[in-house]
């Protein structure tokens, strides 16, 4: 990851965000966003699991791999390797936020902020990582 995505974002004010976000969709369009082509060249889905394999007690992989034949659902939970390929090579902004890498609505909850005010967020940071927003909606 290049490291000027990891300097201290300046916060703009919700309007100057809200514009500088709206001035993106002149280089990413939101309709760059509707389909998914797969890149030439693409990596073999099976190469990358069995790459993402060797960093895993290789005793654990039936077990990990009868799990994630189960059903689709247990197969693109168990695959985010793969989609993290994918996505490289999908439309992006530039925008990168700490994104939670598993966003969906029992990942969000309600908890007081430092100085006690109630706030709705993401409160399972598991899977987190520094990448495109784009990801986190997308997955």
């Amino acid at each position: 990851m290049p490291l000027e995505h990891m300097r201290m974002a300046t916060v703009l004010p919700a309007t100057e965000r809200r514009q500088a976000g709206q001035s993106l969709r002149k280089i990413v369009p939101r309709s760059a966003h509707a389909q998914w082509t797969p890149a030439s060249g693409r990596a073999d889905p099976v190469d990358i699991l069995v790459e993402s394999g060797r960093h895993r007690i290789a005793s654990l992989l039936p077990i990990r791999y009868d799990r994630m034949r189960a059903s689709p659902f247990a197969f693109y939970r168990g695959a985010a390797a793969i989609m993290a390929a994918d996505l490289a090579n999908t439309p992006m902004t530039g925008l990168w936020v700490q994104a939670c890498g598993d966003c969906h609505l029992a990942n969000f909850g309600t908890f007081a902020s430092p100085e006690g005010t109630p706030v709705f967020d993401v409160n399972d940071f598991d899977e987190t990582l520094p990448a495109p927003f784009e990801w986190d909606v997308k997955r």
